[in-house]
């Protein structure tokens, strides 16, 4: 596929067949990942490859009972990892920088590189991928499960296989929402309210067709997008405990040093 195409193309697949990605396919995938941009090609990351039931079961809870972690082949974890880089610098004699917040913003967006680099590939090749916010946000649980050593954490992931549904893109806000030239150019209300009229309506409609979410949405008495978001999806609480889980999990991997 043409790589407009690809991207334009993109949706996020929750149905798959149990067909086996295949090894050179996986392969292929992978080093197609590795070509990313990286910070002074110091290449701090690593990729978990998760094709195995049991393991993939385990990450099921993790992923906070998501099916398609059971249902997809695969299920690839992208974690930033100085890990690697430190013991180099070790047997080489010099000095060890990698152990505070910055490194792991650097190895983060490092390892988010390579996982869309992944997807992009995956997709052109007619597989089908769902990112997990479940990676970061339980990042201490998928960690452990994985055997994850100081120096190494876990960023984002995605299931990966191939499509057994068909569903249509999602909508996005438009370019004139998100995009600025030259400078930063806040928006006034007026033109907030034109930024996500269209969104508004898409993604109530979407949510309204899920009946666990519409369950909640009555629940709560919420009635638009705005408060759905806040009061039934991404709580001040949810999100608390999430940053605290980061947080502490940091420290743990030893990137929170200085």
């Amino acid at each position: 596929m043409d790589v407009f195409e690809t991207i334009h193309g993109h949706r996020s697949i929750r149905r798959y067949r149990p067909d086996p990605v295949g090894e050179e396919l996986l392969e292929e995938l992978l080093e197609a990942g590795v070509r990313a941009s990286s910070s002074g090609n110091m290449q701090t990351f690593s990729v978990i490859v998760s094709e195995d039931e049991v393991m993939r079961e385990r990450l099921y809870g993790a992923h906070m009972e998501q099916w398609m972690v059971r249902e997809a082949p695969v299920v690839l974890t992208f974690c930033a990892d100085f890990r690697r880089m430190r013991k180099w610098l070790r047997i080489n004699n010099a000095p060890d920088n990698f152990d505070d917040f910055f490194a792991f913003l650097v190895a983060a967006i490092d390892a988010i590189l390579v996982s869309q680099n992944v997807a992009l590939a995956a997709e052109a090749r007619g597989l089908g991928i769902c990112y997990m916010g479940s990676t970061l946000a339980n990042a201490d649980q998928v960690g452990e499960i994985l055997e994850l050593p100081a120096g190494v954490f876990p960023v984002v992931g995605f299931v990966l296989g191939w499509p057994a549904e068909d569903p249509g893109p999602r909508d996005r806000l438009p370019l004139a929402g998100l995009v600025h030239r030259e400078i930063y150019r806040d928006h006034t209300d007026d033109e907030i309210r034109e930024i996500y009229r269209k969104r508004d309506q898409a993604g109530w409609d979407r949510y309204m067709s899920i009946p666990r979410l519409r369950e909640l949405v009555e629940e709560h008495d919420v009635d638009n997008l705005a408060q759905l978001y806040t009061v039934v999806k991404y709580t001040r609480e949810g999100h608390a405990r999430y940053t605290r889980t980061i947080l502490d999990y940091l420290a743990t991997q030893g990137f929170l040093s200085s």
